[in-house]
């Protein structure tokens, strides 16, 4: 493992896997510090949630994120090595997206976060997330990264994230609060 403190960074720069630095306000590092921050937040839920299948693939995904990552911080000429995200995994995520769902079927109107632990950490792990999405279509759209399916994986982890909470606050008998007051 490589030291804690390193330095190299200390002239406001970082390094990418491969020949090369960014500057860090860069949009590839911006990405890599959301996604870092969407699995920091991943790993707050996954320690908060009771229910072991909701644990389990939450540390599935935040190693999927650790995947994209890698693939985000490789330079074009070695990002080969660094794709391992394919549409077999983005359909695995997809049935766990419906597998979940079907046990705790989303209302037909918008809810307020808060109404367990879990579920909380999961609807802000879920907005950030998105934001990590956001930050990956910028990519795509100015041809930092190419594969499109680390954006729609992203899309499938947020809606994963919305199904957990769901699970995780039925597990905890709470009901959805709905945010629109009848």
């Amino acid at each position: 493992m490589s030291p804690i403190q390193s330095h190299t960074g200390d002239d406001g720069s970082t390094s990418l896997l491969g020949e090369g630095r960014l500057p860090k306000y860069h949009p590839r590092v911006e990405a890599l510090g959301v996604l870092d921050e969407a699995s920091a937040a991943l790993g707050l839920a996954r320690a908060l949630c009771k229910n072991p299948l909701t644990r389990s693939l939450l540390e599935g995904v935040q190693r999927d994120l650790y995947a994209i990552m890698a693939e985000v911080a490789a330079t074009p000429e070695n990002v080969g090595q660094f794709q391992i995200l394919d549409r077999q995994r983005l359909q695995w995520l997809e049935s766990q997206v419906e597998a979940i769902a079907a046990m705790a079927p989303a209302p037909a109107e918008f809810i307020l976060p808060g109404d367990s632990l879990p579920g909380a950490a999961l609807a802000l792990a879920r907005t950030i997330v998105r934001r990590a999405e956001r930050r990956a279509a910028g990519l795509l759209e100015t041809g930092e990264i190419e594969n499109k399916i680390l954006l729609q994986y992203l899309n499938r982890l947020s809606s994963l994230c919305f199904a957990l909470e769901l699970f995780e606050n039925a597990q905890a008998g709470k009901p959805p609060t709905l945010a629109k007051e009848k």
